[in-house]
C-alpha cells in the first residue's frame, strides 16, 4: 500500500486538471499576447481562470494576478507594499512562526534599516491580539501574518487582525499568506478585509510552478519586476497558460466539492487523531485538534524518538510524511516554527506533520497506524 500524508508539502494533480493541462499543450498553445486566433484563444483562457478564481475568493477579476507560485507571490505583495508606502515611514510587523517567503523579506528589510516586530506566539502558534495592537504604532505601513500555520495547521483570526488594524490606522497594509487556507478553508476576502493575498496552485491538486495573489484595487504597489505588460505591469512576461487553466480547473472543481471533500478530510483526521491517542504513549500535539486548526494537517510529537529516523522507517512502508515545511526540510537544524512556539528541543526533535487530502481513506489510516506504533516501539528501544 502506498500512502501519502505529505499534502502540505504539495498536492496529487486531479485527473480533470491533467485533462485541460495535456489540451492546452497539444491545441492551445499561442501566446496569448499574438495578436491572431490562437493568441486571443489562449487570452480567453486565462480571462476564465481569473473569473472562477476571483469568485471562489468573493473578489474582482482585476484584482487576481497570476505567479509563478506563493514564495513570487509573497514576495511581489511585500516588496511592493514597503517599496511604495515604506518611503517615510518604517515599521513594518510579521510573527516569528512565517513561511520563510515572508520572514527572508523581512529579514532583508530590516538589514536595509527598517524596524520590525516579530510577533510571539502561544505554544500552539496563535498571535496574541493585544500584544498586535499594542505593537501598531504611527510608523506602521504593512502587517503581514498567515492565515494557516505551514507546520501545524493553526489558524489565525485574520478578521479580527484586520480590524484591529486599521481602527488604529486605516492606511496600514494587511498581508495574508493564504497558501495552506486557499481550498483547505473557506476564504471570502471581501469579508477578511485585507490588502493582498497569495496562493499556489499545488497545495490545492493543481500543478506546481502556478499560484496567483490578489491585490486590492485599492492597493498601488511598486513593481519589483520589470519587463512587458502582463498582468498589468505587476508580474510581466509570458503567462504559463498551461498552469493558469489547470488553477483555474482545480478552483472549479475545489467550489463544487469543497464540503463533501472537506468533511471526509475531517473524517480522517479525526480518526488519525483517535487512533494515535489510544495506540501510541508518550505522544505531544502540537496543533490543535478543533476548529482553530485547518482541517488537513496535525502535528505530533512522538517523545524519545526521532523525527527524520521515524520519517524514514515510515518510508519503508511507502508511508510518505514530512518533519515539517517543505521548504525548510534542507535545513537539519531544529524546526525554526516549531521552536519559535516555544517548543522544547526535545518535543520538536520527535515531531512529525502529517497532512491529508481526499484521496486518502480510512483503511490507508489503519495501515498507517500500525506502521506508525511499531516504527516508534523499534526506535524507542534502540534509543535507550
Amino acid at each position: 500500500m502506498n500512502v501519502y500524508l505529505d499534502n502540505s508539502a504539495t498536492t496529487r494533480v486531479r485527473e480533470e486538471v491533467i485533462k485541460e493541462i495535456t489540451k492546452v499543450l497539444k491545441e492551445s498553445y499561442g501566446n496569448p499576447s499574438s495578436l491572431h486566433r490562437m493568441g486571443f484563444d489562449a487570452e480567453k483562457m486565462i480571462k476564465n481562470a481569473r473569473t472562477i478564481i476571483s469568485k471562489y475568493l468573493n473578489v474582482d477579476e482585476s484584482e487576481i494576478v497570476f505567479t509563478s507560485g506563493g514564495t513570487e507571490s509573497n514576495n511581489i505583495a511585500l516588496q511592493g507594499i514597503i517599496n511604495k508606502y515604506g518611503r517615510n515611514k518604517k515599521h513594518i510587523i510579521t510573527t516569528k512562526v512565517e513561511h520563510p517567503s515572508i520572514l527572508n523579506v523581512f529579514k532583508h528589510y530590516e538589514n536595509k534599516g527598517f524596524n520590525v516586530t516579530y510577533l510571539q506566539t502561544n505554544e500552539l502558534g496563535m498571535v496574541d491580539l493585544n500584544k498586535l495592537e499594542e505593537a501598531i504604532n504611527d510608523e506602521t505601513i504593512l502587517i503581514s501574518i498567515q492565515m494557516v500555520n505551514n507546520e501545524n495547521g493553526t489558524i489565525q483570526p485574520i478578521s479580527e487582525i484586520s480590524k484591529i488594524a486599521k481602527s488604529k490606522n486605516k492606511n496600514i497594509k494587511i498581508h495574508v499568506d493564504g497558501i495552506q487556507a486557499f481550498g483547505k478553508i473557506k476564504v471570502d476576502l471581501k469579508k477578511l478585509g485585507v490588502d493582498s493575498f497569495s496562493f499556489s496552485g499545488h497545495k490545492f491538486h493543481a500543478p506546481k510552478g502556478i499560484g496567483g495573489l490578489y491585490l486590492s484595487k485599492t492597493l498601488n504597489i511598486a513593481p519589483v519586476i520589470y519587463g512587458s505588460g502582463q498582468e498589468k505591469g505587476t508580474r510581466p512576461g509570458t503567462e504559463n497558460v498551461p498552469g493558469i487553466v489547470a488553477m483555474g480547473k482545480a478552483a472549479e472543481i475545489l467550489e463544487r466539492e469543497f464540503d463533501k471533500e472537506t468533511n471526509k478530510i475531517l473524517d480522517i483526521k479525526q480518526y488519525f487523531i483517535n487512533c494515535v491517542k489510544n495506540n501510541i504513549e508518550d505522544i505531544k500535539f502540537n496543533s490543535y485538534t478543533d476548529e482553530r486548526c485547518a482541517p488537513h494537517i496535525v502535528n505530533i510529537s512522538f517523545l524519545k524518538t526521532k523525527a527524520e529516523v521515524l520519517l524514514h522507517y515510515l518510508e519503508n512502508h511507502n508511508i510518505f510524511v514530512s518533519t515539517g515545511s517543505a521548504c525548510s526540510s534542507k535545513d537539519r537544524s531544529v524546526s525554526k516554527i516549531l521552536s519559535a512556539m516555544g517548543l522544547k528541543n526535545d518535543d520538536i526533535e520527535g515531531a512529525i506533520r502529517f497532512s491529508f487530502s481526499h484521496y486518502n481513506d480510512i483503511n490507508q489510516i489503519d495501515y498507517v497506524i500500525g506502521n506508525l506504533r511499531n516504527s516508534v516501539i523499534e526506535i524507542r528501544k534502540i534509543m535507550r
